[in-house]
């Protein structure tokens, strides 16, 4: 019984030595590929927030982190994106969260020109509930085109909230959580961008390194 324990053990050593090895191997192997397609994908996104027209720089390595909790919604440097055409500031792609949302926290990403108007505003991630929620992604519906053309003048303008609150966007019917943290995040990432738009320019750029 001893030996039969002894190469019971011998085989799942072996067993677990194989599958360490092949995921290692796996990894290896497509970890080029993964880091390709969340390139292209990146690109995708900044392209579609910040239009080709508006910019003529490699969007995705004129990248600075920034940590501003108040206006980015987390305590987490977050990622924005520097955009030049003929080698002057033309606006920026903005990441930021935002936390008070029914399910979870939405990340989104602002385009801006450089008079701080929207240009794009995508959801990259969420976890808001299908059918309710989920009408802020692109996908799903165009909800998020409302932002267009818009910029905040006054932080204090209460037109930057939806209908229900008195605002300009719509909400949704039973998700008013939702829409209502969108609006609050664009709005901060749009006057942080407006109010330091200067200041991003002289800061190093430092994704790359993170």
């Amino acid at each position: 019984m001893l030996n039969t324990m002894k190469k019971s053990s011998l085989v799942l050593a072996l067993f677990a030595i194989a599958s360490t090895a092949l995921v290692t191997i796996t990894f290896a192997l497509t970890k080029d590929q993964i880091a390709y397609q969340q390139q292209q994908q990146l690109l995708s996104t900044l392209n579609q927030v910040v239009p080709k027209a508006q910019h003529d720089n490699q969007l995705y390595k004129a990248c600075v982190l920034v940590k501003n909790p108040e206006a980015l919604g987390t305590e987490q440097p977050m990622p924005i994106y520097l955009a030049s055409l003929n080698g002057k500031h033309s606006g920026a792609a903005i990441e930021a969260i935002a936390p008070d949302c029914y399910s979870g926290a939405i990340k989104i990403i602002v385009g801006v020109d450089s008079d701080a108007m929207v240009t794009g505003v995508r959801v990259l991630s969420h976890q808001e509930t299908p059918g309710l929620g989920d009408k802020i992604d692109i996908r799903i519906t165009r909800w998020v085109d409302a932002f267009l053309g818009k910029t905040v003048d006054n932080f204090q303008d209460k037109s930057w909230a939806v209908q229900k609150d008195g605002g300009q966007f719509d909400q949704f019917t039973g998700a008013t959580i939702t829409p209502r943290a969108v609006v609050k995040a664009v709005k901060k990432a749009v006057w942080f961008y407006k109010t330091h738009q200067d200041e991003l320019q002289t800061l190093p750029l430092n994704c790359e390194a993170n």
